[in-house]
């Protein structure tokens, strides 16, 4: 007897993916996509694993849990400059100034707050108008541009500054985000609709940036914030050990939910959806994985645990977590997002379609330095006090190579959020790995920059291979 036609519908969503798409099938289609060229983080996450296995063979103190806890928070600051870095990589452009742009919402947010909220009499009268008029000009350029949002952080950022706002670690946090939106607005401008190539944009403003850094703080001058409990637990404490179980039963049970979600929409719809089987194979290695990094980190670590107590994931993680997931949403599942992946494409056939190439252009920058300031407050944090020198060095060259070597696609049009992570991961371990191995600062800069060399030449090649493969 065969089946009637309701018994047949009746069947649930996962027998109806095993038939359409069978774990075999997803299989052979992952291999077709790398004989294309779609590599994407495979290259950087095997490279992870032979580092991992290789400084961890050299060093006994290399997996230990006082540095491992130590790499998520020296990572931490990397990966967020690179998440919003990402955005602009996708169109084909670079953004040089991101780094000091940090800098420079760093040393607003340290001398908000040793002024107490006196800007005005911790810059002076000239440089202060001078800063309220650039972040009026940045809230007009996005009107301009009808990026409406963006108005928002800068007058909000004109708000606290005028008024004289009491020194508060959660103002000083909003301002400095307000404030690097608002540089993004002006580096975005400059490109869109100025038509200046973002290369010398942001060339110019990396080293104006640098400038007013200096300026803010004073030569040889040191902003402190360690005092502030806020703002130092930002990079330096953890959460309590069952803050950090409910995170992992977030991660997991969020990871479970959006995939099975999506994949029961596509198969209403009549799309083609990932077998069930695959689903389940990834839920179960986070969990397990996962479950894994939260015992461990909530063991006490601290090297006297009779007198004192150091448990719990470090409170940049979810911080990194969330921006993770919150940007892979955008780019993923909005009209925004495939926009931006259609400009990286093709600019002009998406203008031609009628998507709004400039305003999509200027916004991956206000993107972009808006998540750099995030990084900023993680790195400000990290050793207690902002100097003139923030922002600058290897923050940025770290930050475009973490995306890089995580997989994104300098040509733009290719790339995920979560391959600045990856990449951030992997300059944390080369840099961990060779300090503990007593090499100089030389060496992990020459190591560091043959892996980028490296991660560049697998995205030139793969890409040289997909026209033939298809």
């Amino acid at each position: 007897m065969t089946a009637a036609p309701d018994q047949d519908r009746a069947r649930s969503d996962f027998s109806m993916d095993t038939e359409r798409r069978t774990l075999g099938q997803a299989g052979q289609d992952y291999v077709a996509r790398l004989r294309g060229g779609e590599l994407g983080a495979l290259p950087a996450l095997a490279g992870l694993v032979v580092l991992l296995v290789v400084f961890s063979s050299l060093s006994e103190q290399f997996l230990t849990l006082n540095n491992v806890a130590n790499l998520l928070t020296q990572g931490a600051a990397t990966a967020l400059i690179g998440m919003g870095l990402v955005f602009v990589l996708l169109l084909g452009e670079i953004d040089l100034s991101a780094g000091t742009g940090s800098g420079v919402a760093a040393a607003v947010l340290a001398l908000h707050y040793t002024e107490g909220g006196n800007l005005l009499g911790g810059m002076g009268t000239g440089v202060f108008y001078t800063f309220c008029l650039v972040l009026v000009l940045a809230g007009v350029l996005a009107g301009l541009t009808r990026l409406w949002v963006a108005i928002v952080p800068a007058a909000i950022a004109l708000l606290i500054a005028a008024l004289g706002v009491p020194a508060n670690p959660w103002i000083e946090i909003v301002l400095a985000i307000c404030v690097g939106a608002s540089i993004g607005c002006l580096t975005g401008f400059l490109v869109s609709r100025v038509g200046i190539p973002s290369f010398v944009v942001t060339l110019a403003l990396f080293l104006a940036w640098g400038g007013v850094v200096l300026q803010l703080i004073g030569e040889g001058g040191t902003l402190g914030i360690s005092d502030n409990p806020v703002l130092f637990a930002v990079a330096n404490r953890s959460l309590p050990v069952w803050a950090s179980w409910v995170l992992f039963v977030v991660v997991v049970g969020g990871f479970a939910a959006i995939n099975l979600g999506r994949q029961r929409t596509r198969l209403r719809k009549g799309l083609t959806a990932p077998p069930t089987a695959l689903i389940l194979v990834k839920i179960g290695a986070l969990a397990i994985l996962a479950a894994l990094a939260t015992w461990a980190m909530t063991v006490n670590r601290s090297p006297n645990p009779a007198v004192l107590s150091i448990a719990g994931i470090p409170y940049v993680v979810p911080i990194v977590l969330a921006v993770l997931v919150l940007a892979t949403f955008v780019l993923d599942r909005t009209s925004y997002g495939r926009h931006v992946y259609a400009v990286g494409g093709n600019a002009e056939a998406s203008r031609r379609a009628g998507i709004d190439v400039r305003r999509i252009r200027m916004s991956v920058f206000v993107v972009s330095s808006t998540i750099a300031a995030l990084g900023a407050i993680v790195a400000a944090s990290k050793v207690g006090s902002v100097d003139p020198q923030a922002g600058g060095g290897n923050t940025l060259l770290f930050a475009v190579g973490a995306a890089v070597i995580g997989g994104t696609s300098l040509f733009g049009g290719r790339g995920r959020v979560r391959d600045a992570v990856i990449g951030a991961a992997v300059i944390a371990v080369i840099d961990n790995g060779l300090r503990l191995q007593g090499q100089s600062a030389a060496v992990v800069s020459i190591v560091t920059g043959l892996v980028l060399l490296l991660a560049a030449s697998v995205d030139a090649l793969s890409r040289r291979r997909a026209p033939i493969a298809r």
